[in-house]
């Protein structure tokens, strides 16, 4: 399976980051591309606006914690985030952020990454290299099957893939 690797800055969060704060609540009625607006502005009113297609988004243990609402992966992937990376995550957000084509990697080293840095990433190998520290951090691989899900899109267009339609 061919490898991928995606470079961006880190935008990092602590731990308990929840789903209301991915996707708020009260807006949940916007079109999914406003919502994503508003997607972590509660605690970094310049995250959305800031984020850039391959920027990455580091957290603390226990992210996405909350309701199942798939709306804060979807937010997530409209803004190009190219990875989640933190030492835990919420269970549902975990399957939906993979479910919609967003990787989302364990690594207990999360810690190390400090706001801005530049990082490659390569979820295959399980392999983040800090070009700002100079320094190369190990996390948990995404298996191939489910990188053939996030390449595609997510499940739904990996399915479709699939069965040629």
């Amino acid at each position: 399976m061919t490898q991928i690797e995606v470079t961006g800055r880190a935008f990092v969060f602590g731990d308990n980051i929840d789903t209301d704060l991915l996707a708020p609540g009260h807006l949940m009625k916007l079109p999914a591309e406003d919502l994503a607006r508003h997607c972590l502005e509660a605690i970094s009113p310049v995250f959305a606006k800031s984020v850039q297609p391959g920027d990455f988004v580091v957290a603390g243990k226990n992210f996405g914690l909350g309701s199942s609402r798939e709306q804060a992966a979807i937010s997530l992937r409209i803004l190009g985030v190219g990875a989640v990376i933190a030492p835990s995550f919420a269970r549902i957000f975990y399957r939906n952020a993979l479910n919609l084509g967003l990787p989302a990697l364990f690594c207990d080293a999360a810690n190390r990454i400090v706001e801005g840095d530049q990082l490659m990433v390569n979820p295959v190998l399980g392999k983040i290299v800090n070009k700002t520290r100079g320094e190369t951090i190990s996390c948990k691989p995404i298996p191939d099957h489910l990188m053939a899900m996030v390449r595609a899109g997510g499940l739904v267009a990996h399915l479709k893939s699939r069965r040629g339609t």
